[in-house]
């Protein structure tokens, strides 16, 4: 029996249920703060004693997430050069490439060896898995960018990507889904874009979301579904299997590297489950990286850096921002859920609960582009990224109806369960408390130490123990400067290496980033969960300048 992923019309009971575990992350972090400003109080010795295990658990964190931080960036490096289309060719012909596999690289060639072996590797699993692609030639790629404000020229950067694509052009869909409260304006430079542009693709559809559907909120979930279902019947007129048809759904001012779409390709075929699967590349915030203030920039580096780290553990990868997945499957759990703000992650556990745990995501390690969120000017910037991290935060929502649906749910085991909820717990409280709990409060233990702690072997030693740890982790921040170096683009201005310099800099402010601009809105985001002030969709303000 397969349960609504929503909210809303529950029973009695359900609603109840809902209702504490709305309220259980946001208590939990509250309770973990509270508490420790009141034990660095009152029992500053047992606080130190917890702060110093808080930070050596931290530490061990770090360190694991730098290891795999630098595995994931190599990976990534050793993919650059692919040649998408030669691997798609392996594919199409796959018995004849198996009995006949291309020259082993030197493993002298450290890149070209990994890329070769693992690319061999996957197409031995596909064979003997016996769930054999169509032929590449078939697929459709459809390409959905959802409209509210955005302007034309950013989404007109989002198609000139798309129609440069070492992919052809004529096996793309492009559909942009606008919102019809979007002003006159809005619709007016999209249908602009189709007229302008439609040659150049296999369509351009257009529709226009109308407001005040029963059922739906005022989220970019109704406005894509609405798209979806009205493609899929573009899709049937024309007899056009949609087993074949890849749905990517985009941020307007998403821009694609040249290859982009091929190597999408390339993991859809390759996978055995493909109709149960997800395909989730890098996000980078790169397109207006250099016009927005500093703290903005390694705010937006640490969120590539995240999706870099999660890409190297696929088994608890959810799909997050832009990403991809077959229109069958999209098709088969009835779309994205028209009532939550948190539509990226929700799509992905709406998949898992209704495939019965079947349901998975591939990273594919190319990156994507997107705009830094930012304003006219440095305040307004800093409330921009707080409501975009607030809004990203707010995707906790789907704690309480995942947990939910996992108790109904027989189908899937109790340690996929488990590890699921978890995670997701973990997670988002750590979110809210570990800024707070490493830059603020570990701090309070030596400020209101007493005499009996002030002569103790934990005050004389707790901070040099905090000191050591705090040292170790400036190599985890050297390495995330240096890379983050390596992945921005190159600044277009007077003084390149001086903008360089200055970046590496800026991560200096991290403690106070961590605090302020990412932990602070996690803890907004749960405690209106908690409070149950359901948030509305807030469509992120973006600031670039575009060259003509």
């Amino acid at each position: 029996m397969q349960h609504s992923y929503t909210k809303e019309n529950l029973s009695p009971e359900e609603h109840k249920l809902q209702r504490v575990l709305e309220i259980l992350p946001g208590a939990t972090s509250w309770t973990i703060l509270i508490g420790m400003i009141v034990l660095a109080v009152k029992q500053p010795l047992w606080a130190a004693i917890l702060i110093i295990a808080i930070d050596l658990y931290w530490l061990f964190k770090l360190t694991y997430m730098t290891i795999f931080l630098l595995l994931s960036y190599f990976r990534l490096k050793t993919e650059e050069e692919t040649d998408w289309k030669e691997k798609i060719l392996h594919v199409d012909n796959l018995d004849h490439y198996l009995q006949n596999p291309a020259r082993k690289p030197s493993p002298l060639n450290v890149a070209e060896f990994f890329s070769w072996r693992r690319h061999h590797e996957e197409l031995n699993n596909l064979k003997n898995s016996g769930e054999l692609p169509p032929p590449s030639s078939h697929i459709i790629h459809a390409i959905l960018f959802p409209v509210s404000k955005e302007a034309a020229c950013i989404i007109e950067s989002s198609l000139e990507s798309l129609r440069k694509q070492s992919f052809d052009s004529r096996r793309i869909l492009i559909i942009f889904a606008v919102e019809e409260r979007a002003d006159e304006s809005i619709k007016t430079d999209i249908l602009n874009l189709q007229n302008n542009h439609q040659t150049e693709f296999f369509d351009i559809l257009v529709f226009f979301h109308p407001d005040q559907i029963p059922g739906e909120a005022r989220v970019k979930g109704a406005n894509v579904t609405y798209a979806a279902r009205k493609t899929t019947d573009f899709l049937a007129e024309r007899n056009i299997a949609f087993k074949n048809v890849i749905l990517s759904c985009f941020d307007a001012d998403t821009i694609v590297s040249p290859n982009y779409l091929d190597c999408l390709t390339y993991h859809f075929l390759v996978t055995p489950k493909r109709y149960q699967t997800s395909f989730q590349p890098i996000p980078v915030y790169h397109n207006n990286i250099w016009q927005v203030p500093g703290f903005a920039r390694v705010i937006e580096t640490g969120s590539s850096f995240f999706q870099l780290i999660e890409a190297t553990n696929p088994e608890k990868l959810v799909t997050f921002s832009s990403h991809s997945m077959s229109l069958k499957a999209l098709i088969d759990v009835d779309y994205w859920p028209v009532d939550m703000i948190s539509d990226d992650s929700a799509i992905f556990w709406k998949c898992y609960i209704h495939f019965n745990g079947q349901y998975k995501v591939v990273p594919i390690l190319t990156t994507l582009s997107m705009d830094v969120a930012g304003s006219n000017n440095w305040f307004e910037t800093v409330r921009a990224v707080y409501k975009q991290k607030r809004r990203w935060a707010w995707g906790v929502e789907n704690f309480p109806i995942v947990v939910r649906l996992f108790l109904k749910n027989k189908a899937i085991s109790r340690y996929d369960k488990i590890k699921h909820t978890f995670k997701m717990f973990e997670a988002h409280v750590s979110w809210s408390s570990w800024g707070f709990l490493l830059s603020i409060i570990g701090w309070l233990p030596i400020f209101y130490a007493r005499q009996d702690f002030t002569y103790s072997v934990i005050s004389y030693n707790a901070p040099r123990v905090m000191g050591i740890i705090f040292n170790l982790a400036g190599l985890s921040l050297v390495i995330s400067i240096l890379m983050s170096l390596s992945l921005l683009p190159k600044s277009d201005r007077r003084f390149p290496i001086k903008e360089q310099l200055i970046h590496a800099l800026e991560w200096c402010t991290l403690p106070l980033i961590l605090t302020f601009l990412s932990s602070l809105p996690a803890l907004d985001a749960q405690t209106r969960l908690m409070l149950g002030r359901y948030m509305e969709f807030w469509v992120t303000d973006k600031h670039r300048t575009v060259k003509r």
